[in-house]
This record gives C-alpha cells, sequence and structure tokens, in this order.
C-alpha cells in the first residue's frame, strides 16, 4: 500500500512547507484562507486548539498531541476555546501585527494564561493541476486524536522531534522537521485509507487486498499493455468480479483510472521534464502520438503541443 501511495504523492509533486510554528496565548483567533491544491495541517505540540472549517458547523477539539489535516485547502478558523469565529482576525493581520519575520515563531495573544499554545503549521502543495481521485475523494479535515500513541513509538518519537525541532535555532531544524512532517502526511493518509477499508466512501478501494494487487501492478508498469482482464489477473479475480469491485469500491472503471494516471504522468512530462509530445505519448504508454494527443485533449481540456508551450512559456517568464 505505502509503494502505491508513494509512487501517488511523488507523481503528484508533493512538496512541503511549515509556515509557522507558534506561541499563543488566551485570547487568541486566526482566520486560515482557502488556496488551491494546497493541503494544510496543525500539529498540536502543546496546549489544545479549536479548529472550525468552513462548510462544517461543529469546532474539532484539538488536543495536545493531536493532528489535523485540511486536504483541500479550505478555509478555517484556529482559536482558543474563548474566541469564535467573528472574532478571529485574518492570518495576514496577525502576521503583520505581530512583526513576525517570516521564520521562528509567531507569537500572538492575549495576556490571559500563563500556559501557550503551540502548534506546527504547514501545508503541502500539489502541482498545479495535478489530480487523482485518492485526494478528490478524502474527507474536508481528517482528525487523528493521540495520534502517535495509536500509530506506534517511532511515530510519537517524530511528532516529538518536528516539535522540537520546527522553528527552533539549531542549524537544519526546520528541514528536519519538514521532511518528517512529509512522512507524518503519507502516513496519516495511509491511515485513513486503513480505517476506511469497510466503508462506501471511494477510498475503500485502494486498501483492498485484491484491488491493492492490481493497483500496484499498474503504477509499478503505467506504459504495459494493460487491459480489464489483465489487471484482474493481477488482483486474483474473475475479469467481471473485477470490473464490479473496482468500480463500486473506487467509482470509476479499471480504464478510466488507468487512463486518468497516464495523463498525470505526461502532464509531468511535459511540464516538469519539459520532454517533447512524441516522448510524453511514449512515457505515458501510448505508441500513437495522434491517439496520445486525443486522449490528452479529452482529459486535460487542451492539446498536449499547447499545453506544453504554455508550460514553456510559464517557466521562461
Amino acid at each position: 500500500m505505502l509503494d502505491l501511495l508513494s509512487d501517488i504523492l511523488t507523481r503528484l509533486s508533493l512538496r512541503g512547507t511549515l509556515y509557522f510554528r507558534t506561541s499563543f496565548t488566551e485570547p487568541w483567533g486566526v482566520r486560515v484562507p482557502a488556496f488551491r491544491d494546497v493541503a494544510r495541517f496543525h500539529f498540536a505540540h502543546r496546549g489544545e486548539a479549536m479548529v472550525r472549517v468552513e462548510g462544517h458547523p461543529a469546532p474539532v477539539h484539538l488536543s495536545q498531541g493531536d493532528l489535523i489535516i485540511v486536504p483541500h485547502g479550505t478555509a478555517h478558523v484556529l482559536s482558543c476555546r474563548h474566541t469564535g469565529t467573528d472574532e478571529a482576525l485574518p492570518l495576514d493581520d496577525v502576521l503583520s501585527r505581530s512583526g513576525f519575520p517570516g521564520h521562528g515563531t509567531l507569537v500572538w495573544g492575549g495576556e490571559g494564561s500563563p500556559r501557550d499554545t503551540q502548534l506546527i503549521c504547514g501545508h503541502f502543495a500539489l502541482a498545479e493541476g495535478s489530480k487523482h481521485l485518492l485526494f478528490e475523494r478524502l474527507p474536508p479535515f481528517i482528525h487523528l486524536r493521540g495520534y502517535g500513541d495509536e500509530a506506534g513509538p517511532w511515530l510519537e518519537a517524530t511528532l516529538r522531534v518536528i516539535g522540537a525541532e520546527a522553528g527552533g535555532a539549531r542549524l537544519g531544524g526546520d528541514l528536519i522537521a519538514l521532511k518528517m512532517s512529509e512522512a507524518i502526511f503519507a502516513q496519516a493518509i495511509r491511515a485513513y485509507i486503513e480505517q476506511a477499508h469497510e466503508v462506501d466512501c471511494g477510498v475503500a478501494g485502494f486498501a483492498d487486498p485484491h484491488l491493492g494487487r492490481a493497483l500496484a501492478a499498474f503504477h509499478r508498469a503505467p506504459t504495459a499493455d494493460w487491459t480489464v482482464a489483465t489487471l484482474a489477473r493481477e488482483a486474483g479475480l474473475s475479469r467481471t468480479s473485477f470490473a464490479e469491485r473496482f468500480t463500486g469500491r473506487l467509482g470509476v472503471t479499471p480504464m478510466s483510472y488507468v487512463t486518468s494516471w497516464r495523463m498525470q504522468i505526461a502532464r509531468e512530462a511535459l511540464s516538469s521534464r519539459g520532454l517533447s509530445v512524441a516522448e510524453a505519448a511514449e512515457v505515458s504508454g501510448y505508441a500513437s502520438e495522434s491517439a496520445f494527443s486525443r486522449v490528452f485533449k479529452k482529459e486535460i481540456g487542451i492539446s498536449p503541443a499547447a499545453f506544453r508551450q504554455g508550460e514553456s512559456g510559464a517557466r521562461a517568464a
């Protein structure tokens, strides 16, 4: 499962950024704006916070040691228990008023408490336009309570190291915390998928042992001549059973999944690697450039040549 997830996260160019560590004292409240192609996370290193995700009236109580991920970059409010949504200030205002220099610790709030709330806050950005149904089907937020205790000693230790390193004065601290947080993100997504195994939520297929074998085989060799029958053999199921199970658990047909992922490979080849249209067709499993171009335009909305030209212009600007 992790190899499959690793391939998805790597191909979508997931990149992490730690944007602040906090020292919040009551009363305090911060409005975090919405942002496209970004998954935000907040880890309660010390103290507690309320998290109100836009569109969900019930607040999330983030206790010490809890982790919350907002996968789709939805606007949300972080606050103490005494601060309402309307009283919270926009993040840009808090950064400006606090004099936060862009590194270290964001210090903000009143003088109502001798103890502060220390959050480790960051985000993971996907390459613009990247998509995968795994991310599309994730819920508005994932709240992992006492996450270190559930996942084992290694994760608890990792979370402690992130808390100690992020925004600290030691050389390389932010980079260490960032790389560890990327591992935490992958672990959190994996944990959610495993918990969703028996739930019809659109991602359960990734934890299904039969479908997982077929998906892993495809991701290892996406350019192979895949059909429903060859995927079914990898899954150890009949063609009909496999197709029904795949569509029922993932919400798309097997070949729709194959096509969609190949187009992500093609996007990366054209944008990040600067390959020609013919080369992009080859690395995404198409022997015919014309057939590749037709599929690319149908999936992405523009021809691969136009897409490549636009990406080249953006890089040159």
